[in-house]
């Protein structure tokens, strides 16, 4: 096994969950849960520390236009690769978020514009909770997770920021890691992925000249705002976390138990 410091130059906002507190002071394994962005930009090195790691499954949250569009990912050995899309290309948040990012004209959106680029993160953030997609695909790593020959799991999106911080989110929480620590973990990115945001906002405005960088940046970054969005989500909906798991991505008690079993020490 690696040692807690490893890192993937074409993947720099990857990361090991392990150490973190849970459930009755137990620590999360180190080596169990892995989150990533796509890994079609690894490096031979990165795949040699991958490899070390040694993911017996890979969980991949991109819907197929994403990984059409993407570099194919670059895995060590023959994990199982397990294709949960969390995406709907048709909603009109996701629509413009994909503009934005292309650097394509928003005249055709004027309402979404409006609101600016927060509140469409803000918003998807809040589908993610109840939209159908997300809740068959989150509901259904957990699952995952909860079964040791998927162990180690890793699980990545194409930037490896919402969808997978958002499940990593569930994943720390459904072993009784505390908010605080949850929260610490998702606003990492912008510290590990900082440098990138910089080179994609110069290509950005290179191509399109008139692309407001205040436009593009919230879409880049995470923020306590749209963690803050899915979680009052989650109170509407359901009350409480433990009934959003539960009542939501029916994770049994069986499960629960399991998960924790498996990844706790």
């Amino acid at each position: 096994m690696v040692g807690p410091d490893w890192e993937l130059v074409g993947a720099p906002n990857a990361r090991d969950l392990g150490g973190l507190v849970g459930a009755d002071g137990r620590r999360v394994r180190a080596g169990r849960l892995v989150r990533t962005p796509a890994l079609g930009r690894l490096t031979d090195d990165d795949l040699r520390v991958l490899a070390k790691l040694a993911p017996a499954c890979v969980v991949d949250l991109r819907d197929a236009s994403e990984i059409d569009l993407a570099p194919a990912d670059r895995l060590p050995g023959e994990p199982r690769v397990v294709h949960l899309p969390v995406l709907d290309p048709r909603h009109p948040v996701f629509v413009y978020v994909s503009a934005v990012l292309l650097g394509h004209d928003l005249g055709a959106y004027d309402e979404l514009a409006r609101e600016g680029t927060p509140a469409a993160m803000r918003e998807i953030y809040r589908w993610m909770v109840t939209g159908p997609q997300a809740v068959a695909g989150f509901g259904a790593a957990v699952r995952l997770a909860a079964e040791v020959e998927n162990l180690p799991l890793l699980f990545h999106c194409s930037a490896g920021k919402d969808r997978t911080g958002w499940l990593a989110v569930v994943l720390l929480t459904a072993l009784g890691v505390d908010e605080e620590a949850v929260r610490a973990d998702y606003l990492r990115h912008n510290e590990l992925a900082g440098s990138l945001h910089e080179v994609l906002l110069e290509a950005m405005t290179r191509r399109r000249p008139e692309l407001d960088p205040a436009v593009a940046l919230p879409v880049l970054e995470v923020r306590p705002e749209y963690l803050d969005a899915a979680y009052a989500e989650v109170r509407r909906v359901h009350g409480s976390f433990g009934a959003y798991l539960r009542d939501g991505l029916g994770v049994d008690d069986a499960t629960l138990a399991a998960l924790r079993e498996r990844l706790l020490e």
